[in-house]
């Protein structure tokens, strides 16, 4: 269903698969795992993936999570929904062309649509992204229509998880819409930068959604004399930021 695309994957966001025998690597999937014991009796297959503001590692814990699933046999798929500075298609190395993506998707969706001509298969095995496509003049608009609603539906056929790369989370809307189409929300801190008072603020935002934080994902916390592990904890405030 995806098109290919005749790239080399080099990045160095995705330390998984650089190095996966590393604690980071281990913490990411440690994640996986912790995700899977909390989903025993209900599905979980759209995770949604966010921070409380630029700069906290989403997209780059994102990446490498789905690499985590793939590697466990799953196949998965990367929804860049981040329409103002998404970056999975730099993580990637995968060209965002101004006539596809995520924006152009869910503006010409309907039953027949081809999909193949917008979901990109990355060079990692198992892995495919809807990168976000030309940035539009009303992200919130196009998240919150029925046709993106009626096209993540229709996605869960095709995929066993898909991972919405979501824009941060205070200070605008667009993740709010998007908790209504996820059975699990993510948010990333950053250890040393984020502060309690961004944490409640982006609480208070899934709140207003009527939605719940299913897990604290805690990046760049110095364990085990690494820098850039990361780690998953269900409990919202141990997180000492």
């Amino acid at each position: 269903m995806a098109k290919k695309e005749n790239v080399q994957t080099s990045s160095t966001d995705l330390m998984i698969t650089i190095n996966p025998k590393s604690v980071f690597s281990e913490s990411i999937k440690g994640i996986r795992t912790n995700l899977q014991f909390s989903s025993v009796d209900k599905e979980l297959k759209v995770l949604l993936n966010t921070s409380p503001e630029p700069g906290d590692g989403k997209s780059f814990i994102t990446a490498n999570l789905a690499v985590a699933y793939a590697q466990e046999g799953k196949k998965v798929l990367i929804i860049d929904c981040d329409l103002r500075r998404g970056r999975q298609h730099e993580i990637f190395n995968v060209v965002n062309t101004t006539n596809g993506g995520y924006s152009n998707l869910i503006l010409n969706y309907k039953e027949d649509v081809k999909l193949s001509r917008y979901i990109i298969k990355t060079e990692v095995k198992n892995v495919d992204l809807i990168p976000i496509g030309p940035t539009p003049p009303n992200p919130l608009e196009l998240l919150a229509s029925k046709n993106n609603e009626e096209l993540i539906k229709e996605l869960r056929n095709y995929y066993d998880i898909i991972i919405l790369d979501c824009p941060p989370v205070v200070g605008m809307s667009d993740t709010q819409v998007l908790t209504k189409l996820s059975d699990a929300n993510m948010i990333v801190v950053s250890s040393g930068k984020t502060h309690t008072e961004m944490l409640e603020k982006a609480k208070k935002q899934f709140e207003n959604a009527n939605a719940k934080i299913s897990g604290v994902i805690i990046n760049k916390a110095n364990l085990k004399g690494s820098s850039y592990n990361s780690y998953y904890t269900s409990d919202y405030y141990t997180s000492e930021k």
